[in-house]
């Protein structure tokens, strides 16, 4: 089996006309976890955004392959079908579909006629990854995220990952308002992920995740681009002392590229 690999060659993003991703690059392999940092409105969410395939995002020029195909070439089911996975910063409520049937379907969705998961199987692997993220049974039967607090929408994203076992993850803000105690059951949940066939993208504003999960590379994106990258100091260094010191490097000015989504 292949190591997996997401390749992002130059890569422009505009929304309503508006140039948001202005010639990113970027490289994810399996057994690799990245994190990219950023002020406010740098691009960052809507580069995860236009990686699953959101309409509202217009790809404008640069490649991106996925295990060597054409990214955008696949349909956003085509895409998560072959291993692509975004945790979103604001994760949807869906009624009327628990937890449980949702995470069966998606992993039956990614198997071969044939070779779907057997209840028992699903039924074990589901209450062991549950307890690793100190989550109560009966989460299984609620629907989709309804209900849920924001933490344990959060935690229900990590579920998800672990259950379905992509190829290469995208975690977009998956830090954002958890306490310190859900913030390391989230963070247990993506080092039990770290093998040689798992990749993953940490799209983060703060150092504290990066405290629990030690990223491989850590990149500074500004402008729609990302500008400086470098090993777990450089986050550290970010959390002391800002951004100034990258922008007075670098000869940046203060201006942000748009909204981000």
């Amino acid at each position: 089996m292949s190591t997996p690999n997401l390749k992002i060659e130059n890569l422009r993003v505009s929304i309503e006309d508006k140039e948001i991703i202005k010639g990113l690059n970027l490289e994810i392999n399996g057994g690799e976890i990245h994190a990219i940092m950023g002020p406010n409105g740098t691009g960052k969410s809507t580069l995860s955004s236009a990686l699953m395939g959101h309409p509202k995002y217009e790809v404008t020029e640069g490649n991106v392959t996925f295990n060597g195909e054409d990214l955008f070439e696949m349909e956003v089911d085509e895409r998560a079908k072959a291993g692509l996975f975004l945790a979103m910063q604001y994760p949807s409520e869906v009624s009327g579909i628990t937890n449980a049937d949702f995470l069966r379907s998606a992993i039956n969705a990614r198997r071969e006629e044939g070779q779907e998961i057997s209840l028992m199987k699903f039924i074990r692997e589901l209450d062991k990854k549950m307890e690793l993220l100190e989550m109560d049974s009966s989460f299984a039967h609620r629907y989709l995220n309804e209900g849920f607090s924001g933490g344990e929408k959060k935690r229900n994203e990590i579920l998800q990952l672990m259950m379905i076992e992509p190829k290469i993850a995208i975690l977009d803000e998956i830090d954002s308002g958890l306490d310190i105690d859900a913030l390391k059951v989230v963070a247990k949940g993506v080092n039990e992920m770290r093998n040689p066939e798992f990749g993953c993208l940490i799209i983060t504003h703060y150092q504290r995740l990066l405290n629990y999960i030690t990223p491989d590379k850590v990149h500074v994106m500004m402008q729609g681009r990302i500008v400086k990258s470098g090993g777990p100091e450089l986050a550290q260094r970010l959390e002391a002392e800002g951004y100034d010191w990258i922008k007075e490097e670098l000869g940046i000015e203060d201006e942000t590229v748009g909204q981000e989504a």
